[in-house]
């Protein structure tokens, strides 16, 4: 995990000049079609509820159906969702990269963040959640939506102007790594057969 950060910072540090990060931003966000700023919210406003929705769900259904499968998944999204919010804070409060629109006053955001830019909390939270769903379900009616509204949750990010475009590919990364990772934790043998280790498992 400590690798995946670690990663996630020399991005930060090296992978896009800042040059190159607000060229690349401002053609995103000053030429864009401003008539398509509520869409582009209401996508972004859609990744917590989501995030939060489909794994209660998932445990919800399993409970009433007592379907251990459904239940594990839950979980197992759940997981996923929550280390992936826990390791995006870390970063941005240790980083403590300024909003494009404070640096950059010319940019024509759409609304103002309290919090920090880097990593996109947005972009993290989507990949991390399609990921992981991805992997329970890997059929392309689930891969090909799924990846879409991430990606257009990342896109949103920089068409708002809230986020450079190295916030989103390092929230891409990170969600993408964190759902990968919490899957191969769910799949250990000792995980998955010792209901007593942090009661992840239930008996029902």
């Amino acid at each position: 995990m400590w690798r995946l950060i670690i990663l996630i910072q020399f991005l930060f540090a090296t992978s896009f000049s800042q040059n190159l990060d607000i060229e690349i931003l401002k053609k995103v966000n000053t030429n864009r079609n401003q008539k398509a700023d509520r869409f582009f919210k209401g996508i972004s406003n859609s990744v917590t509820p989501a995030s939060v929705t489909i794994p209660i769900s998932f445990i919800s259904y399993s409970l009433i159906n007592k379907d251990k499968e459904l239940l594990n998944q839950g979980f197992e999204q759940g997981a996923a969702v929550l280390g992936n919010t826990i390791l995006t804070k870390i970063l941005k409060n240790s980083i403590k990269r300024k909003r494009p629109y404070e640096t950059y006053p010319a940019l024509n955001n759409a609304y103002k963040v309290k919090s920090y830019s880097f990593p996109s909390g947005h972009t993290s939270s989507s990949f991390a959640l399609v990921t992981i769903l991805s992997l329970q379900y890997p059929k392309w009616y689930v891969v090909a939506p799924a990846f879409t509204w991430a990606g257009l949750t990342a896109y949103s990010r920089m068409h708002l102007g809230v986020h450079y475009p190295s916030d989103v590919l390092a929230g891409a990364i990170l969600g993408t790594g964190t759902a990968i990772l919490t899957s191969k934790i769910f799949k250990k043998d000792n995980l998955q057969n010792n209901p007593s280790i942090i009661n992840i498992r239930i008996n029902i």
